[in-house]
């Protein structure tokens, strides 16, 4: 059976709320999305890794940035940065962190990444 499912960002089926992070995720029909949306001073192993317990992020985001910039490190030193209308592919194994003073808003597609980023 064909069927469409649609879900508000401004309605989500969940939030979680760490330190300068707020994380939208709506399910769709057991597919999960999120809205990511991090404050300028945001950096993952300040705010997000006391939550996670890891010692750098082990999630792959897989998403799209509607407002901000971020810069991420990997494990290995290889290192960039994503703005607004880039998608992007972070592996695990990172930091990354905010940069300049606009909120970094982006919107990810990675159903494990969405059910369990900055939960406790």
């Amino acid at each position: 059976m064909t069927t469409l499912t649609s879900r508000s960002f401004d309605s989500p089926d969940e939030s979680r709320t760490p330190d300068k992070t707020k994380v939208d995720v709506v399910d769709l029909n057991g597919a999960k999305a999120a809205r990511l949306t991090i404050q300028p001073g945001w950096k993952w192993s300040e705010c997000i890794k006391p939550v996670a317990g890891t010692d750098s992020c082990e999630a792959r985001h897989l998403g799209v940035v509607v407002s901000g910039r971020i810069h991420v490190v990997h494990d290995d030193g290889t290192e960039g940065e994503v703005g607004v209308g880039e998608a992007y592919a972070i592996e695990p194994g990172h930091d990354a962190w905010v940069v300049g003073d606009e909120a970094f808003v982006a919107y990810e597609f990675d159903t494990s990444t969405a059910a369990n980023y900055a939960k406790g």
